[in-house]
């Protein structure tokens, strides 16, 4: 089946009288058939049908074997890296989501996890970093927030070199739009808060991978750990994803038109899109990926109009987050990224004047217009 119609059919596994979405199923515990004997189903936590349903439909979209459904996209990441412990030593971009910084640099660091931070951009960068105790490779790409963009192909390379594990977080592209398991890369995590769930009404996350043994070792932190997605938050993302293709599609067209605006603005300084000619990694963005996506950012060229650009803003919206019907407008320095140390939103460009857009599908001229004023 093509990509759309598994949006909507992926979890029927040829049973045809699953005609309609799935049940929702809010037991917490379930009776035991026969003494002595292992089911499918005994306590939620473990296992439960609508959790059981979302994974395999995000496993299918991903192309994945083993799909595992979290209560975050931070409680995803947070799990798959309980793979690790001390002494060992993980490599990331430099450009990444603000999150994933904290994580690793203020709680794992605690229980001896080592990180490195590099621009994966330039893959010299990478083997580099690489130290006896490496295990593996984090990458965003595009990044978050400046759209920069990683060799997915040239990371594996690296790692298959070195016996490392590679994770590449797909949430600014969605499956729909790159699927980095069939370019080799081990786990993929989502935050399906953004375009997976696409309304921005709830929380959730995935892990896929279709390495049978990370595949148990993330099962085990699922059920140790229980940061688990809930039953109507299962149902909720397994409603969204029928709409994914034309979701992602819709809000790229805005895009495109948006980001022509801003170029041609004279308030701009710059504009970072992993599709333009000013990205490095256009090229290899067009290889391993069908599109640009709907996030892009901006700089201001006067940086003290900051503040009054949010304020001036009436059909954007000025919040965290991305990927839903309304278009998103943040401030990676003080919103996304506020927990970095000053000295290092400078050293990776998050200045003041950088302003991030996730854009949804309003009226484009509304839109246009929008910014049109808040720039003005």
């Amino acid at each position: 089946m093509k990509f759309e119609t598994r949006t909507i059919h992926g979890i029927k596994e040829g049973k045809k009288e699953r005609l309609w979405g799935t049940s929702v199923d809010f037991a917490s515990t379930f009776p035991v058939k026969e003494f002595g004997v292992t089911q499918e189903f005994e306590y939620s936590r473990v296992s439960a049908p609508t959790r059981n349903d979302v994974e395999a439909l995000l496993a299918n979209l991903e192309n994945g074997k083993y799909g595992f459904a979290f209560s975050s996209g931070m409680a995803t990441t947070t799990s798959v890296f309980t793979m690790f412990e001390a002494g060992d030593h993980i490599i990331l971009g430099i450009d990444i989501y603000g999150g994933t910084y904290r994580i690793l640099h203020d709680v794992y660091s605690k229980f001896g996890v080592e990180s490195t931070f590099v621009d994966t951009t330039d893959l010299e960068n990478i083997r580099k970093a690489i130290k006896p105790n490496t295990k593996a490779i984090l990458i965003e790409t595009p990044s978050n927030p400046l759209l920069d963009v990683t060799d997915i192909r040239g990371v594996v390379k690296i790692a298959k070199e070195h016996n490392l594990i590679t994770i590449a977080d797909n949430t600014f592209m969605t499956p729909y739009l790159q699927r980095p398991l069939d370019l080799g890369i081990d786990i993929v995590i989502h935050s399906a808060t953004k375009f997976l769930s696409g309304h921005h009404d709830l929380l959730a996350g995935v892990a896929v991978t279709n390495n049978e043994e990370i595949a148990e070792k993330i099962k085990f932190s699922q059920v140790a750990a229980g940061a688990l997605i809930s039953p109507f938050d299962s149902w909720l993302l397994i409603r969204s994803l029928k709409t994914l293709k034309l979701r992602v599609e819709a809000a790229q067209k805005n895009t495109e038109k948006l980001i022509e605006f801003f170029q041609n603005h004279d308030a701009v300084d710059k504009v970072y899109y992993p599709t333009l000619d000013s990205n490095k990694g256009k090229a290899i963005h067009e290889s391993q990926a069908s599109g640009g996506g709907s996030v892009f950012s901006f700089k201001l060229k006067d940086d003290t109009k900051v503040k009054k650009f949010f304020e001036s803003l009436n059909v954007a919206i000025f919040a965290a987050s991305l990927g839903g019907a309304e278009t998103l407008v943040t401030h990676p320095s003080t919103i996304t990224h506020a927990e970095m140390p000053d000295e290092e939103k400078e050293a990776r460009g998050f200045t003041n004047s950088l302003i991030r857009i996730a854009v949804g599908f309003e009226n484009i001229d509304d839109l246009i217009a929008d910014f049109d004023n808040a720039l003005k």
